[in-house]
């Protein structure tokens, strides 16, 4: 295939995007309609926007990857996300009614509003909403580096500016739309894939017979225990990610956040075992391949036809930029609600949040930019920040919802205790190749030290009612500050 071609191509569906993104922008009135869609997102647009999120950049090129190393075990990032979506929708599709805003702002409810928990969940979840934007950029520059034969450095520029430019223009309903057109692109291309692959090779006997046992080795019992860790950490990852709170919080209502969710995880429990296809595909038709991340690309440009590859690779693209564009979006509101309050002791004006949103737009994904460029594993990368970064924040929401003698010491002492632990770990290669990664000690941990310091520590006294009258009076000052800004115009007239 041409790289003209492809980047043609590329570059026609990025203008599409773009456009649609321009026409959505003009409905936009407030700093909520762009970062929550006014919170009436309907639930066609949130299954679409979960469904592309989920099969992000883990799922077509992590997940590829990774059957194409190790046979079926590729599906374990699927099932794991979506056992994480399942749990979701179980366990805390309930917090829509109370209109929170981010991830942060629901974590310090369960602690009676504490300014401290909140500033400190903020701080990690930009942090984590950084660090998946970058692995989201890492994928697509890989993906356009290999295809178009250009520098990896130049290729990630080009994918952050590409989602960049119509997230940036649009908001949270860009996100949503153009989501749910790729979810539907990807699904088409990542089937079309792995039917073509496996006819090529003669048929799903032919390649299960040239596979062998090989491709069930992650079943061995010396990686039983890093099998289990694998799916283990991404259901962390989706359960603590803030792109996933951001589709409850924008729901029109729990029912809308309930059905998605359960339709999501029901499609992505499915579509789990097809990257991994890929990959087993990719491998027996080519086991020469110097980086397994590059099977997916390889067959699109190497084994399908010109117009069936176009397809397949743009849906690939498509994967890692509805993940970043999502991603981007909750970063840039857990800054202006939860960081801004933090630094300024006070919230944006209202009539500023649409300018401010689109301002940090561009800084989170440069700053994103800037974490992918000494990186070029997928699988690895997203394995330790969300280790380090969101498993302690895992526990920390468990306890909080779930365990009413939780104190916010506690909750901040379940963060510390999952963040060392992990850390650990990575300075021990024996550990690490025993679990396989720190996910599961890591949440042990997380929750041992949450528990003993909460016991040790004032019980909280606020009741639910209380802490959300303190969060509601936060979120009412960016109206304060349009009253008085109009006040003063009045006077000055």
């Amino acid at each position: 295939m041409s790289p003209t071609l492809f980047l043609s191509v590329f570059a026609i569906y990025i203008v599409g995007m773009i456009v649609l993104s321009v026409w959505i922008s003009r409905r936009q009135t407030s700093g909520e309609d762009f970062l929550l869609g006014n919170r009436s997102v309907p639930l066609f647009l949130i299954l679409g926007t979960t469904v592309a999120t989920m099969v992000g950049t883990g799922s077509s090129m992590g997940a590829v990857g990774k059957g194409y190393a190790d046979g079926w075990a590729g599906s374990l990032y699927g099932i794991g996300g979506a056992l994480g979506i399942l749990l979701l929708a179980k366990l805390f599709s309930k917090v829509r009614k109370y209109n929170f805003m981010t991830f942060s702002e629901e974590i310090s409810f369960y602690y009676g509003a504490n300014k401290t928990i909140k500033g400190i969940i903020g701080v990690l979840i930009l942090i984590a909403s950084i660090g998946w934007l970058g692995a989201h950029i890492l994928g697509g520059g890989m993906y356009l580096a290999w295809i178009a034969n250009i520098d990896l450095m130049y290729a990630k520029i080009i994918i952050a500016l590409a989602f960049g430019v119509y997230v940036i223009i649009g908001g949270y309903m860009a996100v949503v739309w153009t989501d749910t057109i790729q979810a539907l692109i990807l699904f088409f291309g990542f089937i079309l894939m792995a039917y073509m692959s496996v006819d090529k090779l003669g048929g799903f006997v032919e390649l299960s017979q040239k596979m062998g046992d090989t491709q069930f080795a992650f079943l061995n019992s010396d990686q039983i225990l890093p099998s289990i860790s694998l799916a283990f950490v991404i259901l962390v990852g989706v359960m603590a990610t803030p792109s996933y709170r951001q589709r409850i919080y924008s729901a029109d209502n729990i029912s809308t956040v309930k059905k998605s969710f359960y339709l999501s995880g029901t499609l992505y429990l499915f579509f789990s075992f097809i990257p991994a296809l890929i990959g087993i595909s990719a491998q027996v038709l080519n086991p020469e391949l110097e980086n397994s991340n590059f099977a997916f690309p390889y067959l699109a440009v190497e084994v399908l036809p010109v117009s069936v590859g176009l397809i397949v690779l743009i849906a690939g693209l498509s994967a890692t930029m509805s993940s970043a564009s999502s991603d981007a979006i909750a970063g840039v509101s857990i800054l202006l609600r939860d960081i801004y309050i933090l630094v300024f002791n006070k919230m944006p004006d209202k009539e500023k949040m649409v300018s401010h949103s689109r301002w940090g737009l561009i800084g989170i994904t440069g700053m994103a930019l800037i974490f992918t460029m000494y990186s070029e594993d997928i699988i690895s990368y997203i394995k330790n920040m969300i280790s380090v970064v969101m498993s302690g924040m895992f526990v920390c929401s468990l306890l909080g919802c779930f365990w009413k003698r939780a104190t916010w010491q506690g909750g901040i002492a379940a963060l510390l205790g999952g963040a060392t632990c992990s850390v650990s770990f990575m300075f021990n290669d024996a550990w690490m190749s025993y679990w396989g990664n720190p996910s599961i000690p890591s949440v042990l941990s997380a929750c041992v030290v949450g528990v003993l310091v909460s016991l040790m520590t004032p019980e909280n006294t606020l009741s639910d009612e209380e802490s959300l009258a303190i969060l509601e009076a936060e979120r009412q000052l960016m109206e304060q500050h349009e009253e008085v800004h109009a006040s003063d115009e009045s006077e000055v007239s």
